[in-house]
Parts: C-alpha cells; structure tokens; sequence
C-alpha cells in the first residue's frame, strides 16, 4: 500500500471545525502518532479554501464587513467610485422616480482561471438510468468543487458538464498559478478513482471581477482557458503562456507549442503541466548571484562557527520584504559549508494539517523517504530508529505538543552528534503559533549539539510575535535592506546574459526595481523575452511574477487599510493626508488607518511636503503603488483622478499646475477608453490646465514635457494657439518632420485667421525645417524672409530666428560677409529686445564668422561673452549654446581637454532640457576631439551614436559630417569596406548648397578611395572639394584638403603638379597668420 493510500485511510478523526480558519486540523495527539512514523509525515497535503494571515489569524473579508462598507455610503450619498461604487440599472417605477438596482463592488485582479471538462459525457447519460447518471455528473462536480477548494480557489461556474474555476479571487496569493496547476493535475486524479476522465485548461492574466456576484468574472484568460481546455488531449492540464510564466520552476511542464486559438489572432505557445515540484526554486530562468551581502553572509558565516566550536544551538532570523534576498542570502551559506547536515523545510500559507509541515519536510528529507515510497520501508526506518507506530497514540490534550516538542528534539539532538546540523525554516511569517514555540523550543533546550537555526521571515512575523528570539543568550536577527543603485546596477550585468540594456532600459529597470534583488531578476527574465521590441517599454511593465506576489500582500490588509492604499495609488508615489480624507470618506479612523499601513511598511513618512500644512506620506516601493492603482477599476481610476485634481486646486491654488493638469488629463483619457470620449466639461478643464502647464514648461525649458502637454491639450480641444505651442515644442526639440507637417498647418490656418503673431513664428520655423532638414538654403532664405515681412516690428522672437536662419545659409554657402552682416543685425535686435538668450546667440554666430577667418583674437571675446550673457539669462539652452561654441573653438586652438570638458558640460545641459538635435551635434564634435586625441574606439562610439540621434530628425546639416567622421574612423581602424559605406551615405546626405561639407565630404571619400586602390577616383573627388572651397570666402579654410591631394600627387609621381597645390597650401597658411595678426 503506498504512503499516500495509508494516509488517505489512517484512522485520524479530525477535530471540530475550527470556525476562525474555515478548516478541519487534526489533533495533536494524532500528529505525535504520525511524527514518531517518519514515513507518514503529510505525505499529503489538501490547501484549505481561506488563507490566513502570519499566527492563523483569518483575513479575508466578511461579506458582512462588505455590505456594512457598502451601507456606509449608500447612507452618505457618497459617489466614490474606487472599489465600492453604484452600478445603476435605472427604471422607471410608477411614481417616476430612478431607482438603484444594487450596489456592487467591482476591481481588476492578475487570477488564474481554471477551466475542466468531463470527457465523454453524452455517452455516460445514453443508456444509463437518469437517477444514476445525474449522480455521476454529481460525484464529478464534487469532486472537482473539493480540489478546487481546497487548493484556495473558488468554483465560478458550473456549465454543462463543464466547471469554471478562478484562483485569486477575492483575495489573491502570490503562488494562485501553481495551486491552479495543483488543483487541476489533482482534480484528473481524483475523478479517475470514479473510472471518468477530464481534460483541463489553464491560463492567468487580468481580469475584471464583481464580488458581489463571485461567479462573474470577464478577461482574455477566462477565454483563453475555455479553449486551452477544448484543445487538451484526455487526461491533460493545458496552461497557457502566463500561467506557465508564473509556475516556471514550479511545475514541470512539456512545451506543446504554438496553439491555433479561436478568437485569437496571433498563435498561443501553450504547455502541458506532467507535475509539481515540490522543493524545487520558486521560480525559474536566471541564476542570480549573491550581491551587496558580504557584511551578512559574514555574520551568518560567523554564527554558523560559534555554533560548532560551542557545540549549542543558535537561532539566526533574517528579515527583508518580499524578493529583497533573504532565501538568497541562506542559499549562499549552505553552498558555503562543508561537513554540515542542512535541511530545509517551508511554512505554507494553505493546506490541511500543515501546522508541522517544515519540520515534516526535514523529517522526511533526512529520513530518504518520498512521495511514492511503499509502507514496508516507511515502516522499516521507523522501527531502525527505535519510534515504533502508535507510542503516543494514547497522549491527549496540552501534552501533545509537549512530546511532540520533546520527539522533534530528541531527533534534532541525534541528528547532530557527529556533524553540525543546520535547520532552515523558510516563511515563518506563514507559520502558525505551534510550529513557532517548536522553533523556539529548540533553540532554548537542545544541548550540547551544534545547531544553527536559520529562520527566513518578513516583517508581518513581530505583529503576531513582536518578542520573537529576544532575551534569548543565542539569537541574533538582522534586516535585508534593498540594494544601492551601485549594486543593482552590478547585478543587472550579471544577469543580462545576452548583452548589456542600453541606458534608457536600464535606467527604467532601475527606476522601478529601487534595489530590491527579485525585482531586477524577475524584469530582466521579462526583458530577455522581449522579442526585440525596445527594452524600454518593457522595463517599465511590471512582470506578472511580481504583480501576484505585491496583489496578494496587499489583498491581505484589512478592507479600510486596503481602500486608503488603493485611493492613495491614484495620487502617485506621494500623497497627502488631506488628500486621503477627501477621497475615502467612508474611513473613519485615518490616522489609525495610516498608522497601520506605516507599520506594515507599505508606506513611509515623507521628510517634506510640497503642499503646506499638510503631512505628507510616500508608498515605500514604486510597485507597491503601481501594483496598489492596478486593483481600481477604471471608473474608479477617473473618479478618484478628478476629484484629486478638484481638492488640489482648492488646497494648493496654481502651485501644482502641472501635478493637477496630469489627473485631469488621467480622468479624461480613462472615460474616453470607456465611453468613447471624457464630457465636454473634463475635456475643457483639462486642456485649459495642460495648455498652461505646457506654457510652463516651455518657459522653463522642458521641452519633452511641453510637448505631451500640449498634445494633449490640442487633442482634448483643439485651437490654433495649442496648435502652434505644440509645433513650437517640436520645434525646440529638433523634431525637424513633425515640425514641418504641424507648422504648415499652423501658417495655413493662421494666414486664413488673419493672425500674424503665430504665421510669423510659423515661417521662422519652417525657413529652419528646409535649411537643416532638406539642406535648401534657397527655400529657407525664401521663408524666412517672409517671415520679417510678416512679424510686427516689436515681435522680436520670429525676427530673430528668421535672421539666425539668414545668417546660417549664408555660413552654408560659403558667404561670411553676408553671414556676418545677418549676425550683427542678430545683436543689435536683441539688444533691442533686451533678451540676454538671444543676444548669447548673436555673439555666437558673429564669433562664427571670425573662427572661419581664423581671427582668433576677434572671436575670443565674443565667445566669453556668450557664455557670460547665457550665465546672466537662467536659459538651460543658452547656456548650453555658449558652452558648445567654446567648446569649438578650443577644438579650433587644438586645446583638446579643454573641448572635451565644454561639451559635456553642453552635453548635460541639452539632455536637461531635452533638445535632441542639439545632443546629437554635440555627440559628433566629442568624436571629433576623440579623434584628434588618438582614442578612435571612443571616436567611433560617439560618432554611432551621433548618426543614432540626428538621422530619426532629419538633421542633415550635422548628421553628414557624423557620417563622415565615422568613416574617417573606420578608416583608420582598417575597416575599408564599412568606412566606404559611411562616407557615400556622407555624400548622399550633404545639401548641394552646404559648401563645406560638400568639400569636406568629398575629401573623406577620396581617402577611402586611396586605400582601395582607385587612385583615379580619389584625385578627382579631393580636386572636386578644392574647387568647391575656391567659389567661398573660405580661404584659409580647407588646408587638410590641400594636403592630402599634395601626397597623393607625389605618391603618383607628379610632382610639378604637387608643387602647385603646394604653394596654395603654404598661401592659406600665410592668410591664416595674416587673419590672426589684423
């Protein structure tokens, strides 16, 4: 007879129900029965059907708590709509007045769903009695009710011969995958003992629920497990993609592959559940290294030692959050040891007669007994060790627990004569008191054995045992604290297996990981899976691992605790008491309520509040809080999200423009996805605060946060002036195509309107699009000067950009009279307007002109002052223009160091404010130093990623000289073939009228064409760019062009002609000098 058959069949008669825990739990007496046979230690295990919280405390909500919640506001009138709110079926009854149906309590929740199906059921009915078939189907619907049940879930629905069945619903856990699984492969057992067969499908994923109708829920997982199950074979649990995502490393499954699922578009990768593994790594994929814990694996290390050398027992606590590496952290000292007996055993939050399940683990462990073994070797171990079956059958009453505790130490005792012995009791949080005074009982009375008890807990253990280990000679406790960002950061490269995130990934994961170990392990396995789309969305998706084990710590709060957390999630990561008060009246006692929420550390006191007068609080972790807003359903979300926005306006008047634009916008969007479109009133407050929440933003230079701004107030109610101030923020950005498409809109509609202040600033826009973007100078003079014919005399901004663009195609063509004639007239307008930002500007441009001349002396000063006026102006762009432009003009006086440190400081600046275009210049003039530092890997690096910023905004102006810089690298790294690429692409993306980089561009090629041999080519290219300089004012420009066609000439042997070149060389030297010296 197998273990599991003696269990199901010994005659234990279970206690009375217990009424707090909803369970039966058999007696002491019978557990010391079973103890003494080591063999008989829970070989199963059957999960009750409601959890508890850490000492058996019950914690789940009454549906008399429920309806007294939901009285409470009904007798208010109050219209919250976050978890309790009014679905009104309104009819018209004979007095005329609207009635409400019911009241209904309505969240979203990650479940898992369980579809079964009786297999072959049409012929079990035909030619059978109708009294007998009917109890057949019974027996089977009990039967799987009871697995189902008993493993923490709920049965939905009977359909037919089929039942739906849902896991984490009401309250979740973070394991409802695997007891999903467990149920279902236990469900095939069970109904094969009444000779019927099932099939079963499961998947996990998000859906809507209505507790006060527990037998509805609505989601794609729901569908999905319906025709999981319609595919599986007889006798098969199917499981889709999340479910397997959530057991990984739990339930040992057979990858099935990609399934053709009705009703869904795309094929559903699908497996098949063989087992569960019991014992083995909750989770799956990566293997994480042990990081930031060196102090405390030390100190444990040292316990451990003292432990031998004293030969006592020692009981060592390690406290953390969830995920934070407490199991981690143990694993690292058992690989550790040499010639230790190690046994490992885990408190469950479910199950029948689960009290002594860790130390039965041990038990069993130590013992080499499984599942599967047949009685006569439980038997024989039992009797090996002196324990005979039934020597404390007769205990009774407080004694029980007593020669348990007794038995359970004389084991431990013998366990440790010849070797160091070392328990480890994971979960004791989950524990109930028993097992707890067992634990403490050991580390107090076994003598003369060393014994390191090793207990893994969260915090929630001190609310049922705050004395847990004090006085004690031989206890010592520490708390895991999250990584620092250092650390994590080491960790993440550890993990990446497949190459390093780039920066935007890894910031997001780092973000949202705030340190905590199985954050950063569970996102980087979601990344990995992320099938090349960018790693940035996905770093800021919470992976469905992580969002079952936070949903079920905070399912687990008491209703007014959990209310306060999910009203306090709309507001974001801080909130306010006042706040608070205002969005969950029906909570009487706040403070108390916040108190609690403190302690349990879901959230912590913030240092300071933004909001005078009000004490403010931050949730303790950015997931808690994402984790906390995804239970709300989205009518609760927008409700919450207004009525926030109204009490902030009361409470903080215009301070918090920006936080309130934000929820009103949250508000609209949200009954838009609903209803097809937010009310005329919401749409209407909400662009108002979003148009001047982006104004804001533009003053103070955020360009990437005006730009959403205002989109989004244009979208809600579009006018021309959001319309303009949204181009304008694309426009400061260098977004050089959207400028283009919105622009001309703008000048279209503002020409028809007769409003001259936005179609001026509409021309001086696009005059810049066909400069940079379509590198026609001709156009972009054109519009231009419309664009001062247009703008009013004191309308200085568009005048100014138009005259800068002026100036900028004059550079282009070679023109520096004309660009410096556009310069001063820069200055002096600016002058005029007393604008600081753009007078910096001018003096930049006119230092311009000087450097081409190579009039050092002249540009110097002008270039002290930019940056002095830049300083004086507060403009994070000014300041960012004037460090660049020193940073090319030491560039220029070959003071390398000094180039380097200028632009990264402009660098930062820009990525500050966000200005793209500006970056990606000023990633191509860092190659350039790089370059002529002889650090080419760097060169290059920066040249990639310059190309990688400017070519999505069309800026041709800069990305052609990136281009050829890079070719100029590969080159010289003896990368002929890619170098060629780069500098055809160089000489395509040039503007015919761009003089300098069509020379400069050409001359590139033609070196390129020198090391491929065609010597043909590379003359003709390198004369092509010296008769290009000849139609500019450039003449002490283009030397380096000079002398690469001396070379070649000598190279080829004509040397006449090389002397010719060669004197003109020696001529621009001698302006250069001249220049310098007037």
């Amino acid at each position: 007879m197998p273990i599991a058959a003696l269990c199901k069949h010994s005659a234990l008669e279970a206690e009375e129900p217990c009424a707090e825990r909803g369970r039966c739990q058999p007696t002491a007496s019978q557990f010391a029965s079973i103890f003494c046979q080591f063999s008989l230690l829970f070989v199963e295990t059957r999960p009750f059907s409601s959890d508890r919280e850490p000492g058996g405390r019950c914690c789940g909500r009454r549906p008399s708590e429920h309806a007294a919640t939901c009285t409470t506001l009904a007798r208010r009138g109050d219209p919250q709509l976050t978890v309790f709110w009014l679905e009104t079926r309104i009819f018209r009854t004979f007095d005329g007045y609207a009635v409400v149906h019911r009241l209904t309590l309505v969240e979203r929740k990650l479940a898992t769903v369980l579809f079964v199906d009786l297999v072959d059921s049409t012929s079990l009915v035909a030619g059978t009695d109708p009294e007998v078939a009917r109890r057949r189907v019974t027996q089977f619907f009990e039967r799987v009710s009871h697995c189902v049940t008993t493993h923490g879930g709920i049965v939905e629905k009977f359909a037919g011969d089929a039942v739906l069945a849902a896991f984490g619903i009401p309250q979740a856990h973070e394991d409802d995958a695997e007891r999903a699984v467990r149920a279902a492969l236990a469900m095939l057992d069970s109904v094969a003992e009444l000779g019927l067969e099932a099939r079963v499908g499961v998947e996990s994923g998000e859906v809507v629920v209505d507790e006060s109708d527990s037998t509805f829920a609505t989601g794609e997982a729901v569908t999905l497990a319906a025709r999981l199950q319609q595919a599986a074979g007889v006798g098969e649990v199917l499981i889709g993609p999340h479910a397997y995502r959530l057991t990984s490393g739990r339930v040992q499954a057979e990858d099935v592959g990609p399934l053709e699922v009705k009703g869904f578009g795309d094929r559903i990768w699908t497996w098949r559940a063989e087992a569960v593994l019991d014992g083995a790594p909750k989770r799956g994929g990566i293997a994480a290294p042990l990081v930031g814990r060196e102090t405390e694996l030390e100190l444990l290390q040292n316990t451990y030692e003292r432990a031998v050398r004293n030969r006592r027992a020692h009981l060592f606590t390690i406290y953390g959050d969830p995920g934070v590496g407490k199991s981690r952290l143990a694993l690292e000292f058992i690989e550790g040891l040499e010639g230790a007996t190690v046994l490992v055993g885990r408190a469950l939050p479910y199950g029948e007669s689960v009290t002594y399940w860790p130390l039965a683990e041990m038990v069993k462990s130590a013992a080499g007994i499984t599942d599967d073994d047949p009685l006569e070797v439980a038997e024989a171990i039992a009797d090996l060790l002196g324990l005979a079956s039934g020597v404390l059958e007769a205990v009774k009453g407080e004694r029980s627990q007593q020669e348990i505790a007794w038995a359970a130490r004389e084991w431990v005792e013998r366990m440790a004569e010849n070797q160091p012995l070392v328990l480890a009791f994971e979960d004791i949080h989950w524990a109930e008191d028993a097992l707890l005074d067992l634990i403490e009982h050991l580390a107090e009375w076994v003598r003369d054995a060393p014994l390191l008890i090793i207990g893994l807990a969260r915090a929630e253990l001190l609310d049922v045992r705050p004395g847990w280990g004090g006085g004690r000679l031989r206890a010592t406790a520490i708390e895991l604290e999250p990584l620092g960002r250092a650390e994590s950061e080491q960790l993440v490269e550890a993990l990446a297996t497949d190459g390093p995130l780039d920066a935007d990934a890894l910031e997001a994961l780092l973000d949202k990981t705030e340190g905590n170990p199985l954050f950063v392990e569970e996102t980087v396995r979601m990344l990995a899976e992320c099938e090349g789309r960018p790693l940035s969305e996905f770093a800021e998706r919470i992976p469905d691992t992580l969002q079952a084990l936070i949903a079920a710590r905070i399912d687990r709060l008491p209703p007014e605790e959990k209310t306060v957390l999910q009203r306090a999630s709309v507001i974001g990561r801080t909130f306010w008491r006042g706040a608070i008060m205002e969005l969950a009246t029906e909570v009487d006692e706040l403070d108390s309520v916040l108190d609690t929420l403190l302690l349990r550390e879901f959230v912590v006191p913030e240092v300071r509040s933004s909001i005078s007068g009000e004490t403010a609080y931050r949730f303790k972790h950015v997931l808690i809080r994402e984790v906390a807003y995804s239970g709300l359903s989205k009518s609760a979300r927008a409700d919450l999200h207004e009525r926030f926005a109204h009490w902030l306006r009361e409470r903080a008047g215009e301070e918090l423009l920006e936080i309130r634009a934000y929820h009103l916008d949250q508000a609209a969007a949200l009954i838009a996805e609903l209803d097809g479109g937010p009310p005329p009133e919401l749409a209407h407050e909400a662009a108002e605060a979003l148009e001047t929440a982006g104004r804001r933003s533009l003053a103070r230079e955020a360009h990437r946060s005006a730009r959403k701004q205002l989109l989004r107030a244009l979208e809600l109610e579009p006018t021309l002036e959001r319309r303009y101030q949204a181009a304008r923020a694309a426009w400061r950005l260098g977004d050089m195509p959207a400028v283009s498409m919105e622009m001309e809109r703008v000048r279209d509609e503002a020409a028809e309107e007769g409003d001259r202040w936005c179609e001026a600033r509409a021309l001086a826009a696009l005059s810049e699009v066909a400069l940079n973007r379509d590198a026609d100078v001709d156009e972009a003079s054109r519009l231009a000067a419309l664009a001062l014919d247009v703008a009013d005399g004191n309308d200085y901004e568009p005048r100014f950009d138009a005259l800068h663009v002026l100036n900028t195609g004059a550079w282009w063509r070679g023109r520096l009279t004309d660009s410096e004639r556009y310069a001063r007239d820069q200055l002096a307008l600016a002058q005029e307007a007393g604008r600081g930002d753009l007078e910096s500007r001018a003096a930049i441009d006119l230092a311009g002109v000087h450097n081409a001349r190579k009039d050092y002396e002249l540009a110097a000063p002008l270039y002290a002052r930019a940056l002095e006026l830049a300083e004086q102006s507060g403009s994070i762009v000014a300041r960012g223009h004037a460090l660049a432009s020193s940073g090319d003009f030491a560039i220029y006086r070959e003071d390398y160091d000094e180039a380097q440190q200028k632009l990264e400081q402009a660098r930062a600046l820009y990525e500050e404010a966000g200005v793209a275009s500006a970056v990606g210049r000023v990633l191509y003039r860092l190659a350039v130093v790089a370059w002529h530092q002889g650090d080419f890997d760097r060169a290059e690096r920066l040249s990639r990623d310059s190309i990688r910023t400017l070519a999505p905004l069309e800026d041709r102006g800069t990305l052609c000289e990136a281009q050829r810089r890079l070719a100029e690298v590969l080159l010289q790294k003896g990368k002929v073939d890619e170098a060629e690429r780069y500098a055809e692409a160089a000489l395509d993306t040039v503007g015919p009228q761009d003089m300098t980089s069509r020379a400069s561009t050409r001359s590139t090629l033609a070196r390129v064409r020198s090391a491929q041999g065609r010597f043909d080519d590379a003359e003709k290219l390198l004369r092509e760019a010296v008769d290009i300089i000849d139609e500019t004012e450039y003449c002490a420009f283009g030397s380096e062009t000079l002398q690469t066609l001396v070379q070649l000439l000598r190279d080829r042997g004509r040397e006449d002609e090389a002397e010719v070149f060669e004197r003109r060389l020696e001529g621009t030297r001698v302006a250069s000098s001249a220049a310098r010296i007037a």
